[in-house]
């Protein structure tokens, strides 16, 4: 069995994985597989694939679901992996040359270390720009919410997760809703897991036009259940700091309302209610504007 899966959720991205194929062609070792989940494409993707694992120059499963949103690809994939490591990888990016060699190293370090769930990496644009900051510490030990959320680093990062813990963190499912932030999970995981945060950059992005990243608010908005959950799981966490939380109750409330829950369910969901009252005014001024904006 390979030591690292790289799971690849796609929906009709047939004319970018070329590049993420390309680039695992040409990685300096071959001690991985790559999987993919195909979320109910319509462009071809499954031939594509199949004809690259006919190649046979890197092993390649393939798995085909109805389209039901990144998340359940994700939830999908991750039930099947079997390896040590499971790295993410969308399909619009790719790695360089020296990606699964650079993870394995460090993995070979810190793999007994009690308490870890993987192992945080650096993206970088296609220009040689850092996707936000380097960590303020090579090798860093500490949760998520620690060193992401209360640091200030906001940008996308790439994350290798021990495949054993990740199956403890699915990802919710709520019927009609197809975007689950990755934060959620990560959140969760944060509270009895560490990683450790290294300044090597394994991952390039390149944002598209209709991907994820670029969906932006109409997009939550339609995931209305999966947002009000991820602004409670935030609220509800006592390591996420104080400004963190100003901005989480109001988008408790904001989300909350677009998924239609009481005000009474909406409390009730909190550890402490003061969230709730401290976000009810401007939430409730920003729901109605983005009712009018977005919707």
């Amino acid at each position: 069995m390979k030591k690292i899966t790289i799971l690849t959720p796609s929906y009709n991205r047939a004319h970018t994985l070329p590049a993420l194929y390309e680039s695992l062609l040409k990685q300096d070792t071959d001690a991985f597989e790559w999987m993919v989940v195909d979320d109910g494409s319509t462009d071809g993707t499954g031939a594509l694939v199949e004809g690259w694992q006919r190649e046979g120059k890197i092993p390649i499963r393939y798995t085909y679901k109805q389209n039901g949103g990144k998340h359940t690809a994700l939830n999908e994939g991750i039930g099947q992996i079997g390896s040590e490591l499971t790295f993410i990888v969308d399909s619009d990016d790719w790695l360089p040359e020296n990606a699964v060699e650079i993870i394995l190293k460090y993995h070979e370090k810190y793999r007994g270390t009690q308490g870890l769930c993987g192992y945080s990496f650096l993206r970088f644009y296609p220009d040689g720009r850092v996707n936000d900051a380097f960590f303020p510490r090579d090798e860093w030990i500490d949760t998520y919410v620690n060193a992401r959320i209360n640091a200030g680093i906001a940008g996308d990062k790439a994350e290798v997760f021990y495949t054993e813990v990740l199956k403890q963190f699915p990802f919710p499912v709520y019927p009609g809703e197809k975007f689950v932030p990755e934060d959620l999970v990560w959140v969760q995981m944060s509270g009895p897991y560490k990683m450790v945060h290294i300044n090597q950059c394994v991952y390039i992005s390149d944002y598209l036009e209709g991907g994820l990243t670029r969906s932006g608010k109409k997009m939550k908005i339609h995931s209305p259940k999966a947002m009000t959950e991820r602004a409670r799981i935030y609220l509800n966490d006592d390591a996420v700091n104080g400004k963190t939380k100003c901005k989480m109750c109001l988008l408790y409330v904001i989300y909350g309302r677009f998924a239609g829950f009481r005000e009474r369910e909406l409390v009730s969901g909190l550890k402490r209610k003061k969230w709730y009252a401290a976000g009810i005014v401007p939430g409730m001024i920003l729901y109605e504007t983005w009712k009018r904006k977005y919707r």
